[in-house]
């Protein structure tokens, strides 16, 4: 049976129900509706902050950059500087890789919300897409994208809402120093890079990708929940959650069975599992993996080409693997993309957020 209800009596009918929960309703009921309301309004209040600030980093505008922040306190000012910085390397990047970013586009999961002065303190999680394009090869889109965990402060000033304090896991805090290096071979390498056909992947090698895919966390797409694997324990807050990922990857996806060094059990993981050094002298000296190449990333740069999904970098700095990224991918180019946590990342290019000098890699091959 259909019931046709007045346009005008529904209103009113929906207002008084509204008035009613605020004065005859529980309390929690009442405070379960702010929340509601205050999670809309933050919302809305960070995608516009986003979205401005995307455009500034996708065009280079400091004038919509600065307007974003109150540089009258401490923390607003350096919140201005580091996203400049930002700004600075990611096109530097983009000129010695030879692309255009098309767009920058975000995802905003709001956790907490709290009242603070003339404005909130809001903890949320954000997961941005980066697209481009080769400049030799207009017609591919390739993307990415970054997880980071934010904690960000915003109060209402006349001409609008603006940051006040800011922090949060940046992909590229390791290059905002990027030394000045002459790169113009470099490019040219990479535009006159091919296309590589994948078709004859294994299947222990796609089975690898697809866990790094499902798992990625904030990187991730809203159908995984930006979750990681729960079965897993975070380390992000023990140091680092990139081995453990990757020994996730190996293990879940690419079907390596656990060993007495290299194992994760109720307690927790292993060293082998849990830390990048470990990890990487382990898959090496088992002879589970082989060196593709080690160096700075003008010595490397070439081979890295030979690296296949499944396969992984190891980041070193100052003598010590600090991080470790799983390859998933191949842009149109050829050049590899890798996921990992902390932060966390899908497809990405595997050297961009680490381009400093001092950043040496290890390309390792893993025997599937």
């Amino acid at each position: 049976m259909f019931v046709i209800i007045n346009k005008r009596k529904f209103i009113i009918s929906f207002i008084c129900l509204l008035i009613l929960s605020f004065v005859i309703l529980p309390f929690n009921f009442k405070s379960d509706i702010t929340t509601i309301f205050n999670n809309n309004e933050c919302l809305l209040i960070l995608e516009k902050i986003f979205e401005l600030r995307n455009k500034a980093l996708l065009e280079e505008d400091l004038n919509i950059l600065n307007n974003l922040y109150d540089k009258s306190v401490k923390y607003g000012v350096w919140a201005y500087e580091h996203e400049l910085k930002k700004m600075k390397y990611l096109h530097k990047w983009a000129d010695k890789q030879g692309v255009d970013f098309k767009s920058i586009r975000t995802k905003i999961k709001i956790n907490r919300i709290k009242t603070i002065n003339d404005g909130y303190s809001i903890n949320f999680i954000v997961s941005t897409e980066y697209k481009y394009v080769y400049k030799n090869d207009l017609d591919n889109v390739n993307f990415f994208r970054i997880g980071t965990y934010h904690i960000l402060n915003i109060i209402k000033k006349e001409e609008g809402w603006v940051i006040t304090k800011e922090w949060y896991t940046d992909p590229f805090a390791d290059s905002l120093n990027l030394d000045e290096i002459e790169y113009k071979d470099i490019k040219e390498y990479i535009l006159a890079q091919e296309k590589k056909d994948l078709s004859n992947l294994n299947e222990r090698r796609k089975n690898a990708v697809d866990y790094a895919d499902k798992f990625c966390g904030a990187a991730g797409n809203d159908e995984d929940g930006f979750k990681y694997n729960k079965k897993y324990r975070n380390y992000n807050y023990l140091g680092g959650d990139c081995a453990n990922f990757a020994s996730q990857i190996l293990h879940e996806g690419g079907n390596f069975k656990k060993t007495y060094i290299w194992n994760y059990n109720k307690t927790g993981g292993s060293k082998a599992w849990i830390n990048a050094q470990a990890f990487k002298d382990y898959m090496l000296n088992s002879g589970r993996a082989s060196l593709i190449a080690y160096g700075n990333y003008g010595k490397v740069y070439k081979a890295a080409y030979n690296l296949l999904p499944g396969d992984f970098v190891a980041y070193e700095k100052k003598g010590k693997v600090t991080h470790i990224s799983v390859v998933t991918g191949l842009d149109s180019r050829g050049y590899a993309l890798v996921n990992c946590h902390n932060t966390d990342r899908y497809r990405v290019p595997w050297d961009l957020g680490w381009s400093n000098r001092g950043i040496k890699f290890w390309l390792i091959r893993v025997h599937f």
